[in-house]
């Protein structure tokens, strides 16, 4: 997978970017290198599905998460910052009559703090395009068929703004710890494209 990522005209173009940048002086390589091992480190599905957990036991922190998800997240000792700038997130809930799925139809852009690096298909052209026209059909595709009444919702993230799904609990889980609520969630579930 990474062999594709890398290989890709994205990718080469990034690396000429590098290139001229150390070329000017103005970063060195290993400057880069530490912005990118900074915003990586601890970057896990693990801690979209602490968030969600959190989320789901605790309504206070739901309201608060849905209303203003940047400020929420310390609370469970994370933030959207790293790298250069932090970026807005927002959290969209799912519930029974609206279901939210994720894309960037411009490139890739995703919360890796929070759901780890992307999977492949999430930077697929076919994917970014498709998922806009047309999501219920690729929802269906990925094994999540909705009920024709249930309203969809595609979130496109942005350079500046991400999105997480808050999946909704499954049923049959009140008696349940955070920790082992926090074992049900995915990435897909995360994004939109699963349910829990």
């Amino acid at each position: 997978m990474s062999g594709e990522h890398t290989s890709s005209a994205v990718a080469v173009r990034v690396r000429r970017l590098e290139e001229r940048l150390i070329g000017e002086g103005l970063v060195t390589d290993g400057e880069l290198d530490a912005v990118l091992t900074a915003v990586l480190e601890g970057a896990s599905p693990l801690n979209g599905a602490r968030v969600v957990a959190r989320a789901w036991s605790d309504a206070g922190f739901r309201e608060r998460l849905l209303a203003d998800a940047n400020a929420a997240l310390p609370e469970v000792g994370l933030s959207m910052a790293g790298g250069l700038q932090e970026q807005r997130l927002k959290v969209v809930a799912n519930t029974a009559e609206h279901h939210n799925v994720l894309v960037c139809t411009l490139c890739s852009c995703y919360p890796v703090a929070l759901l780890g690096p992307s999977p492949s298909w999430y930077k697929s052209e076919a994917y970014r395009s498709r998922v806009v026209r047309e999501p219920r059909a690729v929802l269906a595709e990925f094994g999540l068929e909705l009920p024709d009444g249930q309203e969809i919702t595609v979130w496109d993230s942005s350079a500046e703004s991400r999105y997480m799904v808050l999946p909704r609990r499954p049923a049959g889980t009140g008696d349940l710890t955070e920790e082992q609520l926090a074992e049900l969630v995915t990435r897909e579930g995360l994004i939109g494209t699963a349910a829990l």
